[in-house]
């Protein structure tokens, strides 16, 4: 075996420590080791480096001597850098989750690389960053990255396999949601209770209760809000009313007598100087002037006018006839109006693409969506959905239509749960392609999309529940192979 070579002379040191105002500096007279000349003289300049110890409190240092030693001889140089690093972790946070269903299992990645296995529910002081993986039987696995920069506490929603929009939360709302809207900047979801007192107001991702309003006399049926995010305005049936709303303290700014009545839709001119107000027992829409507050003209409509669409360049209003599935369109300058759809069905909700000059409407008694050209009035069938659709919202950039599907109603009343689960469908504009679907619960109703794209927030009309879903890219949903389209409809039936 071979040994480590000795040094070939005996090293003798001398260290003479020199203190000056500017600093210490060692000077080493050294007998070189390999030989060379004795008389070389090495200098070594002491230099503080502050480090923060892994193990010490938030903000204490430890003081590390790096050293930078120079040998100088009349026959060679050599100079040597001596680096100390130290890695320094985050204080340790608080996280807490809860998966969704229970029994799901829950693996943590800490952030100084500690796993965790457990149950669906985990609390501890971990360090960050955190990989969080969820994983139940009948589910797709969820992998999710946790930053950890304070206290966290984190529900995850497991989704069906080949589900594309994934679960983000889901609350409990006062009594019957009718319907739920975004605000401009996506960061609230008013909700409109038809058998409650007013409306609430929620965190689209953690489903906190941010705000009540009580109304007076009665709940409210559907609420919209102008672009700047400022006012909102919110119809209540049994009053006739339109209830003008300050979005930063909910308050009521004023209240506006439609003078018809049983008030359901409402929408606003492109210039927000006029707003519409479909009445569904006196069979017409009220027109308001929004700088008084009074009722301009009464319009004349098809039977049970529900859903309003007023196309960009503020000519043209649509009215979806719910008794004969009709729509209507009326010249807003000369009042003109003609029928130009009939399905003999029940037309309930309209909405339109901007920037094509597409609208859409619903039809809950023929189970399909249609497409409308408005330029020419021309009426299509995009696509056959699930049993009963409801609402229907389009994503920003128009590719996408989502349509919220109540189920089969009961044969008694529809104000008892059927014998179908509530469901939503999502398809793609461009060719009626079924992208997604997500069963919900007892009669799935309201439905928006956030102004953003990024999130679809739907009511379960029976069950007082609301839940909002992450929507993925387009081309992620166009890719996904229609998603749990196929799947879900085996599953629709209680």
């Amino acid at each position: 075996m071979a040994s480590s070579p000795g040094p070939s002379k005996t090293r003798v040191a001398v260290l003479l420590a020199l203190v000056t105002l500017l600093g210490a500096a060692v000077i080493s007279v050294a007998v070189d080791r390999d030989g060379s000349d004795p008389g070389a003289t090495e200098v070594t300049h002491a230099q503080d480096v502050s480090v923060v110890a892994a193990d010490s409190p938030a903000g204490s240092t430890t003081t590390t001597a790096a050293a930078t030693t120079s040998t100088t001889t009349t026959t060679s140089s050599t100079t040597t850098t001596t680096t100390t690093t130290t890695t320094t972790l985050p204080p340790r946070r608080l996280l807490e989750v809860t998966v969704v269903p229970e029994g799901a299992s829950t693996t943590i990645e800490t952030g100084d690389g500690e796993v965790l296995v457990g149950a669906s529910s985990f609390s501890d002081q971990v360090y960050g960053p955190v990989t969080i993986i969820a994983e139940a039987e009948g589910y797709a696995a969820h992998t999710e990255l946790v930053e950890l920069e304070e206290d966290t506490q984190l529900t995850i929603w497991l989704d069906r396999p080949g589900q594309l929009l994934h679960k983000l939360s889901e609350w409990m709302t006062a009594g019957a949601p009718k319907q739920v809207a975004f605000t401009p900047d996506s960061s609230e979801v008013w909700v409109t209770l038809l058998s409650g007192s007013g409306f609430q107001v929620f965190d689209p991702l953690t489903g906190e209760l941010i705000a009540e309003t009580d109304l007076p006399k009665a709940g409210s049926v559907e609420v919209i809000f102008n672009a700047a995010g400022t006012k909102a305005y919110v119809s209540q049936m049994e009053t006739a009313s339109v209830y003008e709303i300050d979005v930063a303290t909910r308050q009521v700014l004023r209240t506006l007598d439609t003078r018809g009545v049983w008030t359901k839709v409402m929408a606003l001119s492109p210039d927000e100087r006029t707003l519409w107000a479909s009445n569904w027992v006196s069979n017409n829409v009220s027109e308001f002037d929004l700088e008084t507050g009074e009722v301009r003209e009464k319009i004349s409509s098809v039977i049970t006018p529900r859903g309003l669409y007023v196309t960009p360049d503020g000519k043209k209003l649509y009215i979806a006839g719910f008794e004969h599935g009709e729509i209507q369109v009326i010249d807003l300058a000369t009042r003109e109006s003609e029928v130009i759809y009939r399905s003999g069905g029940a037309m309930r909700h309209l909405v339109g693409d901007p920037a094509t000059g597409l609208m859409y409407a619903s039809d809950m008694a023929r189970h399909h969506v249609l497409v409308v050209d408005t330029a020419t009035d021309e009426v299509e069938v995009l696509a056959d959905v699930d049993k009963v659709p409801n609402t229907i919202d389009i994503s920003p950039d128009g590719k996408v239509l989502y349509v919220s599907n109540r189920g089969r109603n009961n044969p008694e009343t529809y104000y008892k749960p059927g014998p179908e689960w509530g469901t939503v469908v999502v398809i793609d504009t461009a060719t009626g392609d079924y992208l997604d679907a997500i069963i919900g619960g007892n009669q799935t109703t309201g439905l928006d999309v956030s102004p953003d794209g990024t999130m679809l927030a739907f009511s379960d009309f029976l069950d007082n529940r609301a839940s909002v879903y992450r929507i993925p890219p387009y081309e992620e949903l166009a890719a996904g192979g229609g998603g749990r389209w196929e799947a879900h409809l085996s599953e629709i039936a209680k």
